[in-house]
Order: structure tokens, then C-alpha cells, then sequence
């Protein structure tokens, strides 16, 4: 894994196809080959676009559909997929249109147009799902459909960065005549045209993915057979790892077997980068929550021991975060070391209570993720506890829960504070400002502050993404005086494979694409 590079866009941004007579796939896949199996812990939420806004879910939607857009490894510019081209075509970053390739079908052999595009946009937002991505498409008026190639994007306001949303597996593009426009599609099938199929389906268990051989886009070459596995927490895969049931794993190995790897056993072959996938501790905002004063607020950002959890908890795979925007993200700065130096103290967070006239100690529920992830949730939750008890300042009362049910009680503002991480839907900061402190963001803390609102619409006013510095800096210097949210750490990245298996090093970057087609066995 290859650190995560931004770039610049620019004003009007054109992106054109490749060169004639490429990108088609070169099928080279025998029905028989033995599959590929990469072990996961990261669950998928839905098997509808429309109903999962979440890094498992869309690892899977990034095989099986097509976006418009996508990502090729290390590059943070999109490039055509479902597309032939796209662009914006006013200087105002309101108006973006795309023409569709020609000859892509859906499994029923329906050739793709422009209508179940516009229909794929239409019934994300139209259904709304809690656990969906419909938030990303704030500034989507509309979009139309100008001939049966060709859809226009009507921006309500200037987007600098639609072009990266539309690459996202938020975007991905459904058969309008097997999705129902109203609700959810129920059952295990799906109808996408990306460059594999997934021929059998057992949710938390496997995911069976095979070469797709009308697949149409910017790939030259899909990969080999894939199975996907997923386990119900890091211990688990960690025993399949070392039974050698998996060939591949990524991320969500346990802290303790990461710690250990050696790069120079020849038995495998270990990728280490740095990643945008940051580690939040969210708290509610709202009036009637314990943590509605921001002062607060302030006082638990005053106890709060990065370091301590970096090193105890995670073993040094990962490293502190002191922003809501992470480290190789433009305009990225400190402002949680430098408005808390010298945190912890236990001094200034009683301060701070007393100044705001609460009750001691200030009782707090404090949620987590039950088993997923790498296997620390609840020493994690274990170990914040008793940095937030410090002093007798705070009353945390710690519980786990399943992950559909831990993300339904973040929507439903039933937490006090829960900790979640957070993976960059697209590289560019706006993700992690719009996302998580703009008012109505997904982890519904119910925080809204104008000039944080303010800033983000100044953001995505920018097509040159360097000139948006100075409004991130602003943004992340009001969240740590405003204290939404905390920020604990970020995450290294590590893609672990046996020594037969090649291509892990372009599996994922910070782009949200997860590439199975890269994988090869040699």
C-alpha cells in the first residue's frame, strides 16, 4: 500500500476514455481455476447500493457494479468506467455530464442507458435508507437523462469534488428494471455490470465472485475466481490465517499479529502504508444529552490519552490523530495537540466542569462495536473509560453491540458517545469535513455550526484543491474548539498474503476501491 497522494483538479474537469481498441476484457480466466480466498472481518451491510454506506459493503459493490467513475491505483484523479467521458461543462461547477459507453449489459442482456442512471441516483435518495449513502448527494438537484448516452448532473451548488462522489460505490449504476424505486431490493441477487458477478451468496459467510465476460470498462483484464470470507471478529480470521483458509487478508487482522509480521518471511508477503482511515470518539450534541454543553465536551478532550492507545491498546499500528481531517490529506493541521497541550489533565477538565455548573461525576453511555474490526473494540472501550474516569470528573458506562445494530443507535441518537472509524469515501478532505462535522453528517451527533457549513460550501466552490488550505485549517480549528467529536488515531495499513498470491499491493489505497481483479496467483 502506497501512501495517499492528493492532487489538484481542475476547473473544468475533462476526463477522457482510453485509447481505442483498449479496455475491454481480455478474458483469461479457465472455468475451473481454484479461486482466490481473502478473508475479511468488515461485514456488508446490504447487498443494494441504496441501503449500505459502509467500507465492507462497498468493497463488494466496487467488483460487482460499475460507477461512472473510478480510481486506478495510486491516482486520485477518476477516470471513466460505465463512462466514455465526463466533465463539467460551465465554469460555475454546477452543471457535469456524462455519456455511457456503448454496449454494456446487464446480466439480463439489457443493454445500460442513460435512464437507469438517472434511476440509480434517483432511488438512493428517494429511499433515504439510515444505513445508506444518500447524505453524499447533498448538492444533486437532479439529474436528466439527454438521450439514451448521455446524463446531466444539475448541481444545487457548486461541487468541486461530484466528480469524486460520483466514482464512489455510492454511485453505483442498478438495472432500473429488477431494483424496486421505492425500497430496498430483498434477497441475495444482484444485477450489476462490474468486472466480476457473484454467483452464490451467504450473508457473514462467503461471497463467491467469478469473472464477469461481458464486462465493459476501464479495465483491460478482469482477475481470477474470487471467495470472499468473512469472520465474526480478528481472532477469527486470525486462526483461518494461520490454518491457511484464506490466501489474503487486509486491515482487520488482530493488533497483536500485525505487531509480530515479518516482511522477510518468505512464507508471505506483507504490504505496510499509511491509509486516511481515521478512529473517532463521536458525542451527542443534542439538548438532553449529558454532553450537550461544550464545555463538556472540552473537559473529556482534556482526558483523553492518544498515546496510551496507540501503544497499549494497538501496539503501534496505528498513530495518533489530532484532527478530524487525517495526515496526507491537503490543508491536514493539529489543532487537538495545540488547543490541549499537554493532555491529559485531569486539572483543566474539572475546571472546565466547574465552569459550566454540572453535576459530578457527569454520567455518559459510551458505545462500541462488538467483535469486528481488529479484535480491540472493547479494550479499547475498556481502556477510554478509564482515562474519561479520571478523577471522578466522569461516570462511563461501556457497552458493545452488533454492528447493524451499533449503527442504527448512532442514527437514532441513542449514544452518548460511540467510537467508530471512519474510511475516505474519495481522497479528497471534504469526506471527512462534510461527512462527519457538517450539519446532518452521517455519524448524527447532531452537531450544526454555520461557519463550519460556511466552510465546507467554500471547499467545494474550489476547483484547485490547494486553494482550499486556509478554509480546512478554519474548519478543523472550530471543530476542536466545538468538540463534536474527538479524534484518537489513524490507521496503518497492512495487506498480508501468502507467498503464491500477487497484486496485494494495489488491493486498496485511499481511493475506497478495493481491486480483487489485482490479485494473481504466481
Amino acid at each position: 500500500m502506497r501512501p495517499l497522494r492528493t492532487r489538484i483538479i481542475t476547473a473544468l474537469l475533462v476526463l477522457t476514455a482510453a485509447a481505442a481498441g483498449g479496455r475491454q476484457l481480455l478474458a483469461e480466466q479457465e472455468e475451473d481455476q481454484e479461486a482466490i480466498t481473502v478473508g475479511t472481518t468488515e461485514p456488508v451491510t446490504s447487498l443494494d447500493p441504496a441501503g449500505a454506506y459502509d467500507s465492507g459493503s462497498w468493497a463488494l459493490f466496487s467488483n460487482v457494479f460499475q460507477a461512472l467513475l473510478t480510481f486506478e491505483p495510486g491516482d486520485t484523479t477518476p477516470v471513466p468506467d460505465a463512462a466514455e467521458r465526463c466533465g463539467f461543462q460551465d465554469d460555475g461547477l454546477r452543471l457535469f455530464r456524462c455519456t455511457l459507453r456503448h454496449g454494456i449489459r446487464f446480466p439480463s442482456g439489457r443493454e445500460m442507458t442513460a435512464a437507469d442512471v438517472t434511476y440509480s441516483f434517483d432511488r438512493i435518495r428517494r429511499i433515504d435508507s439510515d444505513l445508506g449513502p444518500a447524505s453524499l448527494f447533498t448538492t444533486l438537484g437532479s439529474v436528466t437523462a439527454d438521450d439514451s448516452r448521455t446524463v446531466t448532473f444539475h448541481l444545487s451548488t457548486p461541487d468541486a469534488t461530484f466528480p469524486l462522489k460520483v466514482a464512489t460505490g455510492a454511485a453505483s449504476i442498478v438495472d432500473r428494471e429488477t431494483y424496486p424505486a421505492a425500497s430496498l431490493r430483498a434477497g441475495s441477487a444482484v444485477d450489476g455490470t462490474g468486472p466480476y458477478t457473484l454467483t452464490a451468496y451467504t450473508k457473514d459467510r462467503t461471497a463467491d465472485l467469478k469473472p464477469n465476460p461481458h464486462y465493459k470498462g476501464y479495465l483491460h483484464r478482469t482477475g481470477s475466481p474470487i471467495r470472499l470470507r468473512y469472520y465474526s471478529d480478528a481472532h477469527a480470521l486470525a486462526r483461518a490465517w494461520s490454518a491457511r483458509q484464506v490466501d489474503v487478508t487486509s486491515r482487520t487482522l488482530p493488533v497483536d499479529l500485525l505487531a509480530e509480521l515479518n516482511p522477510g518471511n518468505p512464507a508471505q508477503r506483507v504490504t505496510e502504508g499509511d491509509t486516511a482511515q481515521t478512529h473517532n470518539l463521536y458525542l451527542n450534541t443534542r439538548g438532553g444529552s449529558p454532553l450537550h454543553d461544550p464545555r463538556v465536551r472540552r473537559a473529556l478532550a482534556w482526558l483523553v490519552d492518544r498515546e496510551a492507545l496507540a501503544y497499549t491498546v494497538y501496539r503501534n499500528t496505528v498513530d495518533p490523530l489530532y484532527s478530524v481531517i487525517p495526515r496526507g490529506m491537503t490543508g491536514h493541521t493539529t489543532p487537538f495537540f495545540d488547543r490541549y497541550p499537554g493532555a491529559p489533565s485531569a486539572g483543566k477538565a474539572r475546571a472546565l466542569l466547574a465552569e459550566a455548573g454540572v453535576s459530578l461525576p457527569v454520567h455518559v453511555s459510551l458505545g462500541y462495536d462488538r467483535g469486528r474490526g481488529v479484535g480491540v473494540s472493547a479494550r479499547e472501550a475498556a481502556a477510554l473509560k478509564k482515562q474519561l474516569q479520571t478523577g471522578g470528573l466522569f461516570a462511563v458506562d461501556v457497552k458493545g453491540y452488533e454492528w447493524a445494530d451499533f449503527q442504527r443507535r448512532w442514527a437514532a441518537g441513542r449514544m452518548d458517545a460511540w467510537a467508530v472509524s471512519w474510511v475516505a469515501d474519495y481522497p479528497d478532505p471534504e469526506t471527512f469535513g462534510a461527512a462527519l462535522v457538517e450539519t446532518g453528517s452521517s455519524m448524527n451527533t447532531g452537531y450544526s455550526n454555520d461557519q463550519v457549513d460556511r466552510l465546507v460550501r467554500r471547499t467545494r466552490g474550489l476547483a484547485d484543491r490547494g486553494g482550499t488550505v486556509d478554509a480546512f485549517g478554519a474548519l478543523q480549528t472550530r471543530v476542536a474548539q466545538d468538540v463534536p467529536l474527538i479524534p484518537l488515531w489513524q490507521r496503518k495499513d497492512y495487506v498480508v498474503s501468502t507467498s503464491y498470491v500477487g497484486g496485494g499491493q494495489y488491493l486498496q489505497d485511499g481511493t475506497g476501491v478495493f481491486r480483487l481483479w489485482r490479485l494473481r496467483r504466481t
